[in-house]
């Protein structure tokens, strides 16, 4: 992200973060010993999950790079690394991140880079918890890969805003407490500058969630409509029509949570299509070769993601670099689902038992029937930007190609077509 915790390099077992930590360096060692506290006192597999939750942000342990009494101790992000290996070896998953992903992935860094202190008081310990799961309210009906041509209108009265509008494709707004809203507050500017971010209350009156029923045949998607609904300009993000340099850090991180991956050796969607392997032992030698080719496929993605992340660990931000695991990511989920069904054959075309749609409570990008997943991975290269506007990302930002004509940059908002 543009703009989310800094690190500092330095020897092996020293992360230098002096002044969100009173002053002293965080020793690797330090804390592993604290992660092993924390499992020791509380056994992951024996406490409730949001007990133990509760007590890893208090530890500093939650996100290791936020400063200190914000859910972390102040040090290198490289210092998560040492957390995960402990609470992983003693049985903590890693599925908070499905219920809670745009909360844990996305808000925390934005409300820590961008919020005042209260705001971090107000929400952080409580994202990580997973007490209050989060919305990213930012797509709209006319406004999807180029998400600046929004039109929710958000206007100033007195100490609120009162946002009147429609967003659409928001994962779990019918269980989200907040939602990461982004509204127009100067339509008479560019698109990219007359927009302002705000934390919104899902809750309250004038905020109605009406589902949206997937090919899955489930409603984890969502729109959502506004109606005079009002907004403390305390819970504004950045200042106002900086809007679109705040969705920035929430969209690099969004980034980031779609497309990396801390597991190991055929972990990810590739596992689904390794147990069917293992389950169904096809003898078919054409398909054999497009199994070990999609193998080495995520393979290759994971070792690519470890690199992205000692690079992040390095500078402490996530970049454009992070399209480059979505992108991939994206579309090699496609690949291997399509592969699962190519194993199972006909009953491929068949609904498992059990099978149900409804309204989840969690988001599964793997770990699920294949079947199910197979048709959830169509969103993928949609969600979170689109394949096409990452290539467009990398090309530009990472290679340095020359951009696309883009005629509407500097018109203002009420001047472009519509």
């Amino acid at each position: 992200m543009s703009t989310t915790a800094s690190a500092t390099t330095g020897p092996t077992k020293t992360s230098a973060a002096a002044s969100a930590n009173g002053g002293q360096a965080v020793d690797l060692e330090e804390i592993r010993e604290r992660a092993t506290k924390l499992v020791t006192d509380l056994p992951p597999r024996t406490t409730d999950r949001k007990v133990f939750r509760r007590a890893q942000f208090d530890a500093g342990l939650a996100w290791v790079n936020f400063p200190a009494g914000k859910g972390g101790l102040g040090a290198s992000p490289k210092a998560m690394q040492v957390v995960d290996e402990v609470l992983r070896a003693h049985g903590v998953s890693a599925n908070d991140l499905w219920v809670n992903p745009m909360g844990i992935g996305m808000a925390a860094p934005t409300i820590l880079a961008h919020g005042s202190d209260e705001l971090h008081e107000l929400f952080l310990r409580r994202i990580f918890t997973c007490d209050d799961i989060w919305c990213q309210l930012f797509s709209e009906p006319s406004a999807g890969s180029d998400v600046a041509t929004l039109s929710t209108r958000a206007v100033r009265d007195g100490d609120e805003w009162i946002v009147n509008g429609q967003k659409v494709w928001t994962t779990l707004a019918h269980v989200a407490r907040y939602g990461m809203l982004v509204a127009r507050t100067d339509p008479d500017q560019p698109k990219h500058r007359g927009l302002t971010y705000f934390v919104v209350d899902m809750h309250q009156p004038g905020v109605d969630v009406r589902p949206l029923v997937q090919i899955t045949g489930e409603a984890e998607f969502n729109e959502v409509f506004f109606t005079d609904a009002r907004i403390p300009d305390a819970w504004r993000l950045g200042p106002e029509g900086k809007g679109w340099d705040v969705a920035i850090t929430t969209l690099m991180n969004e980034r980031v949570a779609l497309g990396g991956s801390k597991e190991g050796r055929g972990s990810g969607p590739i596992q689904d299509v390794i147990r069917l392997w293992d389950e169904r032992r096809p003898t078919d030698a054409v398909l054999r070769d497009r199994y070990v080719r999609t193998w080495i496929k995520a393979e290759c993605l994971r070792l690519t993601n470890l690199r992205a992340q000692a690079n992040r660990r390095r500078g402490g931000e996530a970049g454009p670099g992070g399209s480059v695991g979505k992108l991939i990511s994206a579309e090699l989920n496609k690949e291997i689902y399509e592969l699962a069904m190519a194993i199972l054959g006909s009953d491929g075309l068949l609904y498992p038992e059990g099978y149900k749609g409804g309204r989840p409570e969690g988001t599964r990008i793997y770990g699920g029937d294949p079947r199910k997943s197979f048709l959830r991975s169509r969103a993928n290269s949609i969600e979170g930007g689109t394949s096409e506007v990452m290539r467009n990302i990398l090309g530009e930002r990472v290679l340095g190609l020359p951009g696309e004509p883009r005629v509407d940059r500097d018109l203002p908002w009420t001047q472009i077509p519509k």
